[in-house]
Protein backbone atom coordinates (compact mmCIF):
# COMPACT_ATOMS: atom_id res chain seq x y z
CA UNK A 1 0.00 0.00 0.00
CA UNK A 2 1.15 3.24 -0.88
CA UNK A 3 1.59 5.60 2.17
CA UNK A 4 3.64 8.46 0.49
CA UNK A 5 7.33 8.85 1.39
CA UNK A 6 8.02 11.08 4.25
CA UNK A 7 10.17 13.50 1.71
CA UNK A 8 6.77 14.13 -0.15
CA UNK A 9 4.62 16.66 0.60
CA UNK A 10 1.16 16.24 0.91
CA UNK A 11 -1.60 17.93 -0.88
CA UNK A 12 -3.18 19.72 2.12
CA UNK A 13 0.59 20.20 3.88
CA UNK A 14 0.26 22.77 5.99
CA UNK A 15 -3.52 23.10 6.27
CA UNK A 16 -5.12 23.45 9.66
CA UNK A 17 -8.26 22.03 10.86
CA UNK A 18 -10.26 22.33 13.71
CA UNK A 19 -12.14 19.81 14.12
CA UNK A 20 -14.98 20.24 16.77
CA UNK A 21 -17.34 17.69 15.36
CA UNK A 22 -18.39 14.08 16.91
CA UNK A 23 -19.95 10.95 15.62
CA UNK A 24 -19.67 10.16 12.03
CA UNK A 25 -19.72 12.21 9.04
CA UNK A 26 -17.86 15.57 10.67
CA UNK A 27 -15.32 13.02 11.84
CA UNK A 28 -15.40 11.36 8.46
CA UNK A 29 -14.66 14.83 6.53
CA UNK A 30 -11.67 15.46 9.07
CA UNK A 31 -10.25 12.12 8.42
CA UNK A 32 -9.89 12.75 4.94
CA UNK A 33 -8.75 15.93 4.94
CA UNK A 34 -6.30 14.39 7.53
CA UNK A 35 -4.94 12.02 4.88
CA UNK A 36 -4.48 14.49 2.38
CA UNK A 37 -2.04 16.04 4.72
CA UNK A 38 -3.92 18.96 6.65
CA UNK A 39 -3.20 19.26 10.56
CA UNK A 40 -6.69 18.46 11.89
CA UNK A 41 -7.00 18.70 15.56
CA UNK A 42 -9.73 17.57 16.97
CA UNK A 43 -11.03 19.14 20.15
CA UNK A 44 -12.61 17.06 22.65
CA UNK A 45 -14.60 16.97 25.71
CA UNK A 46 -12.85 16.10 29.13
CA UNK A 47 -13.21 12.39 30.02
CA UNK A 48 -16.00 11.53 28.03
CA UNK A 49 -14.22 13.03 24.32
CA UNK A 50 -16.55 12.22 21.21
CA UNK A 51 -19.73 10.12 21.85
CA UNK A 52 -18.04 7.35 19.82
CA UNK A 53 -15.27 6.29 22.27
CA UNK A 54 -18.34 4.55 24.41
CA UNK A 55 -19.58 2.88 21.03
CA UNK A 56 -18.12 -1.00 21.17
CA UNK A 57 -18.12 -3.58 21.64
CA UNK A 58 -15.88 -4.10 19.72
CA UNK A 59 -12.87 -2.43 21.50
CA UNK A 60 -8.68 -2.54 20.55
CA UNK A 61 -7.60 -4.91 23.05
CA UNK A 62 -3.80 -4.49 23.94
CA UNK A 63 -0.51 -7.20 23.43
CA UNK A 64 -2.24 -8.70 26.51
CA UNK A 65 -5.53 -9.25 25.17
CA UNK A 66 -6.97 -6.52 27.57
CA UNK A 67 -10.00 -4.25 25.74
CA UNK A 68 -8.17 -1.12 25.88
CA UNK A 69 -11.38 1.52 25.99
CA UNK A 70 -10.99 2.48 22.28
CA UNK A 71 -13.78 1.20 20.62
CA UNK A 72 -13.43 0.59 16.74
CA UNK A 73 -16.50 3.19 15.54
CA UNK A 74 -14.57 5.88 16.66
CA UNK A 75 -11.17 4.28 15.66
CA UNK A 76 -12.80 4.42 11.69
CA UNK A 77 -13.13 7.82 11.58
CA UNK A 78 -10.20 9.36 13.45
CA UNK A 79 -6.68 8.72 11.98
CA UNK A 80 -3.99 11.24 11.37
CA UNK A 81 -5.81 13.62 14.12
CA UNK A 82 -4.50 15.00 16.87
CA UNK A 83 -6.97 14.97 19.87
CA UNK A 84 -7.03 17.70 22.58
CA UNK A 85 -9.31 17.90 25.34
CA UNK A 86 -11.14 21.66 26.43
CA UNK A 87 -13.86 22.05 28.53
CA UNK A 88 -16.23 24.58 26.76
CA UNK A 89 -18.23 25.38 29.53
CA UNK A 90 -14.88 27.15 31.15
CA UNK A 91 -14.50 30.69 29.36
CA UNK A 92 -10.86 29.69 29.20
CA UNK A 93 -11.75 26.77 27.52
CA UNK A 94 -13.82 28.85 24.69
CA UNK A 95 -11.16 31.48 24.78
CA UNK A 96 -8.35 28.76 24.01
CA UNK A 97 -10.94 27.59 21.02
CA UNK A 98 -11.16 31.36 20.02
CA UNK A 99 -7.24 31.60 19.92
CA UNK A 100 -7.15 28.13 18.23
CA UNK A 101 -9.67 29.29 15.57
CA UNK A 102 -7.84 32.48 15.14
CA UNK A 103 -4.66 30.54 13.73
CA UNK A 104 -6.97 27.78 11.79
CA UNK A 105 -8.36 27.66 7.59
CA UNK A 106 -10.73 24.87 8.25
CA UNK A 107 -13.41 24.72 11.02
CA UNK A 108 -15.71 21.87 10.93
CA UNK A 109 -18.49 21.48 13.63
CA UNK A 110 -22.01 19.52 13.81
CA UNK A 111 -23.65 21.23 17.14
CA UNK A 112 -27.27 21.53 17.03
CA UNK A 113 -28.70 24.81 15.56
CA UNK A 114 -26.92 27.77 17.10
CA UNK A 115 -25.27 25.47 19.37
CA UNK A 116 -21.73 27.02 19.59
CA UNK A 117 -23.31 31.12 19.63
CA UNK A 118 -23.63 30.48 23.01
CA UNK A 119 -19.97 30.38 23.14
CA UNK A 120 -19.03 32.68 21.16
CA UNK A 121 -17.76 29.73 18.71
CA UNK A 122 -19.95 30.09 15.71
CA UNK A 123 -19.38 31.53 12.02
CA UNK A 124 -19.88 35.76 12.77
CA UNK A 125 -17.44 35.26 15.85
CA UNK A 126 -14.90 33.76 14.15
CA UNK A 127 -15.24 35.43 11.47
CA UNK A 128 -14.16 38.56 12.90
CA UNK A 129 -11.13 37.16 14.48
CA UNK A 130 -10.10 35.13 11.26
CA UNK A 131 -11.37 36.59 7.58
CA UNK A 132 -9.64 33.63 6.07
CA UNK A 133 -11.71 31.05 7.98
CA UNK A 134 -13.78 28.48 6.51
CA UNK A 135 -16.35 27.01 8.78
CA UNK A 136 -17.96 24.19 8.02
CA UNK A 137 -21.59 23.71 9.99
CA UNK A 138 -22.88 19.85 9.53
CA UNK A 139 -26.71 19.42 11.05
CA UNK A 140 -29.50 16.80 10.36
CA UNK A 141 -31.66 19.78 8.67
CA UNK A 142 -29.83 22.91 7.54
CA UNK A 143 -29.39 26.35 8.94
CA UNK A 144 -33.34 27.16 7.57
CA UNK A 145 -36.66 25.81 6.92
CA UNK A 146 -39.13 24.00 9.40
CA UNK A 147 -37.04 21.17 10.92
CA UNK A 148 -33.67 23.36 10.98
CA UNK A 149 -33.85 22.90 15.46
CA UNK A 150 -34.77 19.50 14.77
CA UNK A 151 -31.52 16.61 15.54
CA UNK A 152 -31.01 14.28 13.10
CA UNK A 153 -29.38 11.38 12.73
CA UNK A 154 -28.23 8.93 9.55
CA UNK A 155 -31.40 6.26 10.45
CA UNK A 156 -34.00 8.52 11.06
CA UNK A 157 -32.29 10.77 7.25
CA UNK A 158 -32.30 7.50 5.82
CA UNK A 159 -36.18 7.53 6.18
CA UNK A 160 -36.95 10.89 5.79
CA UNK A 161 -34.94 11.35 2.71
CA UNK A 162 -36.65 8.17 0.85
CA UNK A 163 -33.47 5.69 0.67
CA UNK A 164 -35.53 3.37 2.72
CA UNK A 165 -38.88 3.54 0.36
CA UNK A 166 -35.88 2.32 -2.11
CA UNK A 167 -34.89 -0.41 -0.09
CA UNK A 168 -36.13 -3.85 0.78
CA UNK A 169 -37.94 -6.13 -0.46
CA UNK A 170 -41.68 -5.42 -2.60
CA UNK A 171 -44.70 -5.86 -1.12
CA UNK A 172 -46.17 -9.31 -1.34
CA UNK A 173 -42.75 -10.47 -1.21
CA UNK A 174 -41.58 -12.69 1.39
CA UNK A 175 -39.82 -10.32 4.35
CA UNK A 176 -41.08 -7.06 2.47
CA UNK A 177 -40.91 -3.85 3.92
CA UNK A 178 -37.96 -1.01 4.00
CA UNK A 179 -34.67 -1.39 5.46
CA UNK A 180 -32.03 0.68 5.80
CA UNK A 181 -28.74 0.24 4.78
CA UNK A 182 -26.44 -1.10 6.63
CA UNK A 183 -24.31 1.14 7.44
CA UNK A 184 -24.60 4.46 8.35
CA UNK A 185 -24.04 5.94 4.78
CA UNK A 186 -26.11 9.42 5.09
CA UNK A 187 -23.15 10.33 7.72
CA UNK A 188 -20.53 9.06 5.15
CA UNK A 189 -21.80 10.57 1.85
CA UNK A 190 -22.20 14.00 4.28
CA UNK A 191 -18.39 13.41 5.32
CA UNK A 192 -17.38 13.51 1.56
CA UNK A 193 -19.82 16.07 0.65
CA UNK A 194 -18.42 18.41 3.15
CA UNK A 195 -14.47 17.40 2.20
CA UNK A 196 -15.57 18.56 -1.08
CA UNK A 197 -16.74 22.03 -0.20
CA UNK A 198 -14.24 22.81 1.89
CA UNK A 199 -11.48 22.04 -0.62
CA UNK A 200 -13.73 24.46 -2.99
CA UNK A 201 -14.10 27.08 -0.72
CA UNK A 202 -9.60 26.54 0.40
CA UNK A 203 -9.38 27.10 -4.06
CA UNK A 204 -11.68 30.69 -4.02
CA UNK A 205 -9.61 31.59 -0.68
CA UNK A 206 -6.85 31.43 -2.62
CA UNK A 207 -8.54 33.88 -5.06
CA UNK A 208 -10.21 36.09 -2.92
CA UNK A 209 -8.51 35.84 0.43
CA UNK A 210 -11.70 35.44 1.93
CA UNK A 211 -13.19 32.56 3.69
CA UNK A 212 -16.66 31.87 3.27
CA UNK A 213 -19.56 29.30 5.59
CA UNK A 214 -20.66 25.97 4.53
CA UNK A 215 -23.97 24.56 5.48
CA UNK A 216 -24.35 20.93 4.75
CA UNK A 217 -27.39 19.52 6.20
CA UNK A 218 -27.67 15.39 6.08
CA UNK A 219 -31.20 15.42 4.61
CA UNK A 220 -30.11 17.55 1.66
CA UNK A 221 -27.21 15.18 1.35
CA UNK A 222 -29.34 11.82 1.24
CA UNK A 223 -31.98 13.78 -1.58
CA UNK A 224 -29.16 14.56 -3.45
CA UNK A 225 -27.28 11.07 -3.69
CA UNK A 226 -30.80 9.46 -4.73
CA UNK A 227 -29.71 10.36 -8.16
CA UNK A 228 -31.06 8.50 -10.55
CA UNK A 229 -34.17 7.08 -8.61
CA UNK A 230 -34.71 11.28 -8.05
CA UNK A 231 -34.58 11.88 -11.59
CA UNK A 232 -37.07 8.70 -12.43
CA UNK A 233 -39.33 10.35 -9.94
CA UNK A 234 -38.59 13.90 -11.35
CA UNK A 235 -38.96 12.50 -15.08
CA UNK A 236 -41.50 10.08 -14.84
CA UNK A 237 -43.98 11.41 -12.08
CA UNK A 238 -44.26 7.84 -10.30
CA UNK A 239 -42.45 7.59 -6.71
CA UNK A 240 -40.23 4.26 -7.28
CA UNK A 241 -40.84 1.65 -4.98
CA UNK A 242 -38.60 -1.06 -3.48
CA UNK A 243 -37.52 -3.78 -6.03
CA UNK A 244 -34.98 -5.77 -3.43
CA UNK A 245 -31.87 -6.56 -4.84
CA UNK A 246 -33.53 -5.42 -8.43
CA UNK A 247 -32.24 -2.26 -10.56
CA UNK A 248 -35.58 0.12 -11.57
CA UNK A 249 -34.04 0.40 -15.50
CA UNK A 250 -31.74 -2.60 -16.59
CA UNK A 251 -32.71 -6.76 -16.26
CA UNK A 252 -31.15 -8.85 -15.54
CA UNK A 253 -29.28 -6.74 -12.65
CA UNK A 254 -30.27 -8.64 -9.51
CA UNK A 255 -28.94 -11.62 -7.14
CA UNK A 256 -29.47 -14.86 -8.43
CA UNK A 257 -29.39 -18.61 -6.37
CA UNK A 258 -27.30 -20.84 -6.48
CA UNK A 259 -26.29 -24.68 -5.52
CA UNK A 260 -24.44 -23.37 -2.35
CA UNK A 261 -25.80 -19.72 -2.32
CA UNK A 262 -26.10 -16.34 -4.63
CA UNK A 263 -24.08 -14.58 -7.02
CA UNK A 264 -25.21 -11.32 -8.26
CA UNK A 265 -25.37 -10.69 -12.26
CA UNK A 266 -25.14 -7.37 -13.71
CA UNK A 267 -25.58 -7.20 -17.11
CA UNK A 268 -25.15 -3.38 -18.48
CA UNK A 269 -25.83 -3.92 -22.40
CA UNK A 270 -27.36 -6.44 -24.91
CA UNK A 271 -23.62 -7.45 -25.55
CA UNK A 272 -23.44 -8.58 -22.14
CA UNK A 273 -26.53 -10.22 -22.08
CA UNK A 274 -26.04 -12.39 -25.23
CA UNK A 275 -23.12 -13.37 -23.33
CA UNK A 276 -25.03 -14.56 -20.45
CA UNK A 277 -27.72 -16.29 -22.10
CA UNK A 278 -24.24 -18.55 -23.65
CA UNK A 279 -23.20 -19.21 -20.11
CA UNK A 280 -26.13 -20.47 -19.18
CA UNK A 281 -26.48 -22.54 -22.22
CA UNK A 282 -29.76 -20.64 -23.31
CA UNK A 283 -28.50 -18.65 -26.25
CA UNK A 284 -31.80 -18.71 -27.51
CA UNK A 285 -33.33 -16.26 -25.03
CA UNK A 286 -30.45 -13.46 -26.86
CA UNK A 287 -32.84 -13.55 -29.73
CA UNK A 288 -36.49 -13.90 -27.64
CA UNK A 289 -38.47 -10.95 -28.94
CA UNK A 290 -39.22 -10.40 -25.09
CA UNK A 291 -35.55 -10.27 -24.01
CA UNK A 292 -33.51 -9.38 -26.90
CA UNK A 293 -33.03 -5.40 -25.60
CA UNK A 294 -33.29 -3.93 -22.48
CA UNK A 295 -36.30 -2.03 -22.42
CA UNK A 296 -38.28 -5.33 -23.55
CA UNK A 297 -36.60 -7.55 -20.48
CA UNK A 298 -37.40 -4.68 -18.12
CA UNK A 299 -41.16 -4.74 -19.17
CA UNK A 300 -40.35 -8.98 -19.47
CA UNK A 301 -38.59 -9.17 -15.98
CA UNK A 302 -40.97 -11.46 -13.75
CA UNK A 303 -40.57 -14.34 -16.77
CA UNK A 304 -36.60 -13.24 -17.27
CA UNK A 305 -35.94 -13.89 -13.64
CA UNK A 306 -38.05 -16.60 -13.10
CA UNK A 307 -35.98 -18.46 -16.48
CA UNK A 308 -32.91 -17.71 -14.89
CA UNK A 309 -33.70 -18.81 -11.61
CA UNK A 310 -34.20 -22.04 -12.72
CA UNK A 311 -30.60 -22.61 -14.23
CA UNK A 312 -28.15 -20.79 -11.83
CA UNK A 313 -29.25 -22.91 -9.30
CA UNK A 314 -27.97 -26.09 -11.07
CA UNK A 315 -23.95 -24.89 -10.31
CA UNK A 316 -22.11 -23.43 -7.32
CA UNK A 317 -21.48 -19.57 -6.82
CA UNK A 318 -17.32 -19.89 -7.57
CA UNK A 319 -18.19 -22.28 -10.50
CA UNK A 320 -20.57 -19.87 -12.14
CA UNK A 321 -18.55 -16.36 -11.31
CA UNK A 322 -15.62 -18.63 -13.31
CA UNK A 323 -17.30 -19.23 -16.16
CA UNK A 324 -19.47 -15.78 -17.02
CA UNK A 325 -15.76 -13.82 -15.93
CA UNK A 326 -14.44 -15.97 -18.79
CA UNK A 327 -17.63 -14.95 -21.17
CA UNK A 328 -16.76 -11.09 -20.22
CA UNK A 329 -20.24 -11.08 -18.37
CA UNK A 330 -20.23 -8.92 -14.42
CA UNK A 331 -21.09 -11.07 -12.12
CA UNK A 332 -19.42 -11.57 -8.21
CA UNK A 333 -20.09 -13.53 -5.08
CA UNK A 334 -21.90 -11.62 -1.99
CA UNK A 335 -19.02 -11.39 0.36
CA UNK A 336 -18.92 -11.31 4.07
CA UNK A 337 -16.25 -9.00 5.72
CA UNK A 338 -13.89 -12.03 6.53
CA UNK A 339 -14.18 -12.87 2.16
CA UNK A 340 -13.71 -9.65 1.88
CA UNK A 341 -10.50 -8.66 3.31
CA UNK A 342 -9.22 -12.00 2.14
CA UNK A 343 -10.10 -11.57 -1.49
CA UNK A 344 -6.77 -11.43 -3.75
CA UNK A 345 -8.28 -8.09 -5.31
CA UNK A 346 -8.42 -6.42 -1.99
CA UNK A 347 -4.83 -7.52 -0.66
CA UNK A 348 -3.68 -6.41 -4.02
CA UNK A 349 -5.30 -2.87 -3.74
CA UNK A 350 -3.55 -3.14 0.56
CA UNK A 351 -7.40 -1.49 1.62
CA UNK A 352 -6.17 -3.37 5.14
CA UNK A 353 -3.31 -1.55 6.83
CA UNK A 354 -1.92 -1.52 10.01
CA UNK A 355 -0.71 1.40 12.37
CA UNK A 356 1.24 1.81 15.70
CA UNK A 357 -1.20 2.08 18.38
CA UNK A 358 0.30 3.88 22.26
CA UNK A 359 -1.85 1.71 23.72
CA UNK A 360 -2.68 -1.63 21.40
CA UNK A 361 1.49 -1.94 19.85
CA UNK A 362 -1.30 -1.50 16.54
CA UNK A 363 -4.63 -1.05 15.20
CA UNK A 364 -6.33 -2.41 11.87
CA UNK A 365 -7.80 -0.01 9.46
CA UNK A 366 -9.11 0.40 6.34
CA UNK A 367 -7.04 2.03 4.17
CA UNK A 368 -8.48 5.19 2.21
CA UNK A 369 -9.47 4.73 -1.40
CA UNK A 370 -7.90 7.65 -3.24
CA UNK A 371 -4.58 6.75 -4.95
CA UNK A 372 -2.70 10.08 -5.98
CA UNK A 373 0.39 9.62 -8.42
CA UNK A 374 2.35 12.77 -7.11
CA UNK A 375 0.98 13.64 -3.57
CA UNK A 376 -0.18 10.30 -2.21
CA UNK A 377 -2.02 9.96 1.32
CA UNK A 378 -0.53 9.48 4.01
CA UNK A 379 -0.99 7.81 7.21
CA UNK A 380 0.59 9.42 9.65
CA UNK A 381 -0.43 8.33 13.02
CA UNK A 382 -3.40 6.03 14.35
CA UNK A 383 -6.66 7.56 15.86
CA UNK A 384 -5.68 9.19 19.20
CA UNK A 385 -6.34 8.53 22.51
CA UNK A 386 -8.48 11.12 24.24
CA UNK A 387 -6.29 14.48 24.81
CA UNK A 388 -3.35 12.16 23.71
CA UNK A 389 -1.98 15.76 22.08
CA UNK A 390 -3.21 18.35 23.97
CA UNK A 391 0.12 19.78 25.25
CA UNK A 392 1.80 19.55 22.07
CA UNK A 393 -1.14 21.40 19.81
CA UNK A 394 -1.40 24.18 22.54
CA UNK A 395 2.47 24.88 22.32
CA UNK A 396 2.27 24.56 18.84
CA UNK A 397 -0.63 26.35 17.73
CA UNK A 398 -0.71 29.27 20.42
CA UNK A 399 3.39 28.86 21.44
CA UNK A 400 1.73 27.93 25.42
CA UNK A 401 4.63 27.65 27.83
CA UNK A 402 5.02 24.50 30.05
CA UNK A 403 3.64 26.68 33.01
CA UNK A 404 0.91 27.77 31.22
CA UNK A 405 -0.46 23.91 29.85
CA UNK A 406 0.60 23.27 34.38
CA UNK A 407 -2.18 26.13 35.39
CA UNK A 408 -4.84 24.63 32.61
CA UNK A 409 -4.62 21.62 33.72
CA UNK A 410 -4.86 22.38 37.18
CA UNK A 411 -7.92 24.45 36.70
CA UNK A 412 -9.64 21.67 34.73
CA UNK A 413 -9.98 23.64 31.96
CA UNK A 414 -7.89 20.79 29.45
Amino acid sequence: METGAATTPAALAGVRVLDLSRVLAGPWAGQLLADLGADVVKVERPVAGDDTRAWGPPWLDDADGQATGESAYYLSANRNKRSVTIDLGRPEGRQLVRQLAAKADILIENFKLGGLRQYGLDYDSLRALNPRLIYCSITGFGQTGPYAARAGYDFLIQGMGGLMSLTGRPDGAQGAGPVKVGVALTDIMTGLYASNAVLAALAHRERSGQGQYIDLALLDVQIACLANQAANYLVGGVAPGRMGNAHPNIVPYQDFPTADGYMIIAVGNDGQFAGLCRTLGRPEWAEDARFATNPQRVRHRDELVALMRAVTTGRGTDEWVALMEAAGVPCGPINTLDRVFADPQVRARGLHIDLPHPLAGSVPLVANPIRMSATPVQYRSAPPTLGQHTDEVLAAWLDLTPPDLAALRRDKVV
